[in-house]
């Protein structure tokens, strides 16, 4: 298995051929969309650039989870995410960091939990 060293260059490299960014933004803390420009069309590109740098299979959902803020779901009320909501997000992203987002819970947040060390994370999950 590679080093976390080793699993983060990879990340980058690949972020910066999806998003065209320059390595040097692409740090641990970066998040996708605010920090690095990411736009939902660049989710896919992410994921399957991923799965092929590291041989992986990433199921349509699993990395960037979906439907979390549609009205019906539960997770949502008054414009920020519920305690079901945030349970449910840490049930399905047990690689992203939610104690910001708890602190924290607006709806607009919800991208922040989309950084450059939450695919890492990931990545080494699926690597064990």
């Amino acid at each position: 298995m590679p080093s976390q060293a080793e699993i983060f260059d990879t990340v980058r490299e690949v972020l910066v051929d999806a998003l065209g960014v320059d390595d040097d933004e692409v740090t641990p803390e970066a998040t996708l969309i605010g920090d690095l420009g990411a736009e939902s069309i660049d989710f896919l590109d992410i994921v399957f650039r991923l799965e092929k740098a590291f041989d992986i299979k990433i199921p349509r959902g699993e990395l960037f989870p979906e439907n979390l803020t549609a009205a019906d779901s539960g997770y949502i009320a008054d414009g920020k995410v519920t305690e079901t909501g945030l349970k449910e997000l840490r049930t399905r992203m047990p690689h992203a960091d939610v104690s910001k987002l708890a602190a924290n819970p607006k709806v607009e947040n919800i991208p922040d939990l989309f950084t450059v060390d939450m695919i890492c994370k990931f990545v080494a999950s699926k690597l064990k």
